[in-house]
């Protein structure tokens, strides 16, 4: 082994959410840690409102684990608040408006079968809802156990961490500058070698040539940064789009579309009058756009994430595949993933990456 070499246990490439979760948990088990990541502006992370919601759809249905996860997930972030001095996670009511008597029905229906969404549905309103600046004439339901988190800012706040000790190298990292043996890979434009590799670059996995075999799909959402005068504040609105409050008063962020490739080069007007039509069926106040932002998720075919050990090279894993579902999912399994790396631990099986074993090309 070269001496001149820097060691580390583990090589993360990616400081999104997902990255910059999995750095962490590793780190504090005292594992020496170095993160390659390319900031991107059409990154996910840097894009999304980080609504964490118990309960999606059309078809009311409780959101993937939202036992396991989503408390895990607001525990970990309040935690990691008080950490850095800063609060990033506000837990407030997701108001799920009805958009017709026929979804109210369809609510009051299910409702009818017991509690389907175990105590995350915290009322269902069948009279029109008086909120300032809402139009709910058909009620809705409030949800509880949810919230959302300023995702950008907390990645910010975790790079400035990470460039201050020097485990966050913020420059690109080429793939095929990686050189395995039998006790790790050396990387020699970095001049650093390491037990193993994680990639965490989210869609931009796609352009690692030992994941190309993966159903991973790029989608493109974009969200409107509105000025809205009057709108109540006091909860997250959701009906078609998710409306989230921002840190200014008045601000709120309207999201998301899903675009499949092709994307447009450069925005659009769809976008923004999909976006500003969901936003009007909301409310009947005026509103300002005042930003658009697009970023690409990475999406997989059975809407479940991806984590553990690539097939053939076992100094290589995978934690990615989030979709719109990074916020809520990501501290949970940052955890299952690290037991797994460390100790062996078992991933659920429906997140493990070993269900598509039978894709990856015979050599």
């Amino acid at each position: 082994m070269p001496t001149d070499f820097d060691l580390y246990d583990y090589l993360l490439i990616g400081h999104g959410l997902a990255g910059a979760l999995l750095a962490r948990e590793l780190r504090g088990r005292g594992h020496r840690v170095l993160v390659y990541d390319e900031p991107r502006p059409d990154a996910a992370s840097r894009v999304a409102a980080g609504l964490m919601n118990p309960v999606a759809g059309k078809r009311f249905a409780l959101t993937w684990r939202a036992h396991d996860t989503l408390p895990a997930a607001v525990a970990y972030y309040q935690a990691l608040g008080e950490e850095l001095g800063e609060e990033f996670f506000q837990a407030s009511p997701i108001l799920k408006v009805f958009g017709s008597a026929q979804e109210q029905a369809q609510m009051l229906a299910r409702a009818a079968e017991g509690d389907p969404w175990q105590g995350f549905v915290a009322n269902i309103a069948t009279e029109s809802i008086e909120r300032p600046g809402l139009l709910a004439p058909h009620g809705g339901a409030w949800l509880r156990g949810g919230g959302h988190l300023r995702v950008e800012a907390l990645l910010a706040a975790l790079a400035h961490q990470g460039r201050a000790a020097g485990w966050l190298r913020e420059e690109t990292f080429n793939w095929e500058a990686l050189v395995a043996d039998g006790s790790g890979v050396a990387y020699a434009p970095g001049r650093l070698r390491a037990h193993h590799v994680v990639c965490c670059q989210g869609a931009a996995a796609l352009a690692c040539p030992h994941f190309s075999w993966l159903p991973l799909t790029p989608n493109q959402g974009a969200v409107l940064d509105v000025a809205v005068s009057g709108l109540d504040a006091a909860q997250v609105l959701n009906r078609g789009a998710y409306v989230v409050p921002g840190q200014e008063s008045g601000q709120f962020r309207v999201g998301a579309t899903y675009r499949w490739p092709p994307f447009a080069a450069e925005p659009g007007d769809d976008d923004q009058r999909e976006l500003a039509g969901r936003l009007t069926a909301l409310t009947p106040l005026s509103f300002e756009v005042v930003g658009e932002r697009r970023g690409v998720r990475p999406a997989v075919r059975d809407r479940r994430p991806l984590l553990g050990r690539h097939p053939a090279l076992p100094w290589l894993s995978l934690f990615g595949g989030f979709g719109s579902k990074g916020v809520s999912l990501a501290p949970r399994l940052a955890h299952q993933l690290a037991d797994y790396l460390g100790h062996g631990g078992e991933l659920w099986p429906d997140v493990t990456l070993a269900r598509y074993y039978a894709l990856y090309p015979a050599p």
